[in-house]
C-alpha cells in the first residue's frame, strides 16, 4: 500500500519493504502553458556526502551521464515534452552499489532552456515523484507537488537518505531560481 506524502514527510524504506533492494524514483509532470516553445523538464540525482556536497562530478546523474559508480543510479533517458500519461523520466537506485560514503541522493528536476524559453514551475501542473520497489513493481510512496513555483527553475523534488542502517525517502519540493546550475553548484558540482 501507497503512503501519499505532504512535503516534509518521511517514510522508512527499510521498515516498509525490508527486502527492498533497488528502487525506481518516478517522476511526471504536465505543462499548464508552454506558448508555443516545447516544455522539457530534466530529472537528475545527485549523491552527496554527510558534508552536503559531492565527491565529485561522478556523482551526478542526469540525461547526459545516464549511469554513475558503476550502475549505483542509471537515468532513463530524456523526455522532451512531458506528454503522455504516466511517469516521464525514471531513475534506478541499486541501494547495495550507492557507497558508504553518501548519506543522501536528492533528486532534482530542472527546466531545460528556461532563460530562452521564458518558462518556470509555475507553467507546470500534476507533478509528482513516487518510489517503487523495482522487483515488485509495488509503488511505496508518492508526492504530489501541488504548491505553485511561478518563478523557480529548478525544484528539489525528493531525496533517499541513510537513516537507522536503512534508507529512507523524504519529500522535499524546495525551489531554486537559476535552474541546473543553481542545484548543481549549491551542491559541488561543477557546470560548464
Amino acid at each position: 500500500m501507497s503512503i501519499s506524502l505532504q512535503k516534509g514527510g518521511n517514510i522508512s524504506l527499510t521498515k516498509t519493504d525490508p527486502s527492498l533492494t533497488h528502487v525506481l524514483v518516478c517522476l511526471g509532470w504536465d505543462a499548464r502553458s508552454t506558448d508555443g516553445a516545447p516544455f522539457d523538464l530534466d530529472a537528475s540525482a545527485i549523491m552527496l556526502q554527510d558534508t552536503g556536497k559531492v565527491r565529485s562530478d561522478a556523482d551526478f546523474c542526469f540525461y547526459g551521464q545516464k549511469s554513475i559508480v558503476d550502475g549505483a543510479i542509471v537515468h532513463s533517458g530524456d523526455n522532451l515534452t512531458g506528454g503522455g500519461d504516466g511517469d516521464d523520466e525514471t531513475l534506478t537506485v541499486e541501494l547495495a552499489k550507492v557507497p558508504n560514503t553518501i548519506s543522501k541522493i536528492i533528486f532534482p528536476v530542472t527546466i531545460y532552456d528556461h532563460e530562452a524559453r521564458r518558462q518556470s514551475f509555475g507553467q507546470v501542473s500534476k507533478a509528482y515523484v513516487r518510489i517503487v520497489n523495482a522487483d515488485t513493481k509495488t509503488e511505496l510512496a508518492r508526492f504530489d507537488l501541488t504548491e505553485d513555483a511561478s518563478v523557480e527553475t529548478a525544484m528539489i523534488f525528493a531525496e533517499l537518505y541513510r537513516k537507522d542502517a536503512g534508507w529512507s525517502f523524504r519529500a522535499i519540493g524546495q525551489g531554486y531560481a537559476g535552474g541546473l546550475k543553481a542545484i548543481a553548484t549549491t551542491y559541488g558540482v561543477h557546470v560548464g
